[in-house]
């Protein structure tokens, strides 16, 4: 019994060989086995249909004489990333969601350089295959500026993007920040530059970033009481209050100004001293207070700095300095 049973099985294996066996001329049909897609016809060697997809070598190949009939292949198969933990989802494609962008770049755009006939016909794409997808690229841009809101939000990603001079990280933030005030309906009846330019400033001072209000008017582009008031304003409903110390411009001032190591070791010196002390510097411009240190500090050295190449890198009066200098001389004095 048994021995008939192998006969029998043998018998129909070379049939079911034969059967697969690649016709041609009248009465060819197409096999219908088939185990990996897109190659339903018998190996030109044994007539099997017994393929093997090898995913690590791009390969795909007969299972039964091993003929190598494909290579390169590309794997269809979810790329393996994770943003989150690896309990999470691990078969998303694509760069993690993103505030720098109104749709957080979650939508496909298709680049302007692509639909060129150039870029077209080397992507093999036909003319009339061009025309549908710039039809479809129109469309796309007109659906996402009818909102005014969604609008207004990718006009100020892109002012955060181009006049911010912020890292990226720093720059997600403010675009963060940026939108929630824009759902939260703070934004409209404002400007949307002024809005963008208090979130850069307040970012900036968060993280100790020295940034003056009047670098920040002329990138955005607005006015100083326009823009004093929207960081208090916006400072106060986010919670980003932060008392920006004035030692944060030291490096900005000795960088422009070329000032020696004894200077900068007066500097630090005369700061370390007035530090104890906040009612000097504390509700005063930073940059001011910074100021009047270093002409302090060059006096103290003999290194020829005027007070008005100080104001010029500062961005501050003389009056500003003066002033300010003759409270820090009298606190050194009564050490």
């Amino acid at each position: 019994m048994l021995g008939e049973r192998n006969d029998k099985e043998q018998k129909q294996h070379k049939n079911a060989q034969r059967d697969n066996k690649a016709r041609t001329g009248f009465g060819a049909q197409r096999p219908h086995k088939a185990t990996v897609e897109g190659h339903t016809s018998p190996c030109t060697d044994c007539g099997d249909t017994n393929w093997s997809n090898d995913i690590s070598r791009g390969e795909v190949s007969c299972g039964t004489c091993g003929l190598v009939v494909e290579e390169n292949t590309i794997d269809p198969g979810a790329e393996w990333t994770n943003f989150e933990n690896s309990s999470g989802d691990r078969s998303r494609v694509g760069s993690a969601p993103s505030y720098l962008y109104a749709d957080r770049g979650m939508n496909t755009h298709i680049a302007r350089a692509d639909l060129t006939s150039s870029g077209a016909s080397r992507f093999g794409i036909s003319s009339r295959q061009l025309r549908d997808l710039r039809r479809r690229r129109v469309i796309d841009e007109r659906s996402q500026t009818r909102k005014s809101r969604v609008r207004n939000v990718m006009k100020a990603n892109d002012m955060i993007k181009n006049y911010s001079k912020l890292s990226k990280e720093q720059m997600e933030m403010a675009c963060r920040i940026y939108s929630k005030l824009s759902m939260n309906g703070y934004v409209a009846g404002r400007s949307v530059a002024g809005v963008a330019g208090a979130v850069c400033y307040l970012i900036a001072k968060n993280d100790d970033q020295p940034v003056q209000i009047t670098e920040v008017m002329e990138r955005f582009k607005v006015g100083e009481k326009e823009l004093s008031r929207m960081i208090r304003q916006v400072s106060s409903r986010m919670r980003l209050q932060k008392v920006i110390k004035p030692d944060s411009f030291f490096n900005k001032l000795i960088s422009k100004l070329k000032l020696p190591p004894n200077t900068v070791q007066e500097m630090t010196k005369i700061w370390k001293a007035i530090e104890k002390k906040p009612e000097l510097w504390q509700g005063k411009k930073p940059v001011g207070i910074a100021a009047a240190i270093v002409y302090c500090a060059v006096k103290q050295t003999a290194n020829k700095r005027t007070q008005a190449q100080i104001c010029k890198v500062a961005g501050v009066s003389e009056v500003t300095i003066r002033q300010t200098l003759r409270d820090i001389e009298f606190a050194m004095d009564a050490l």
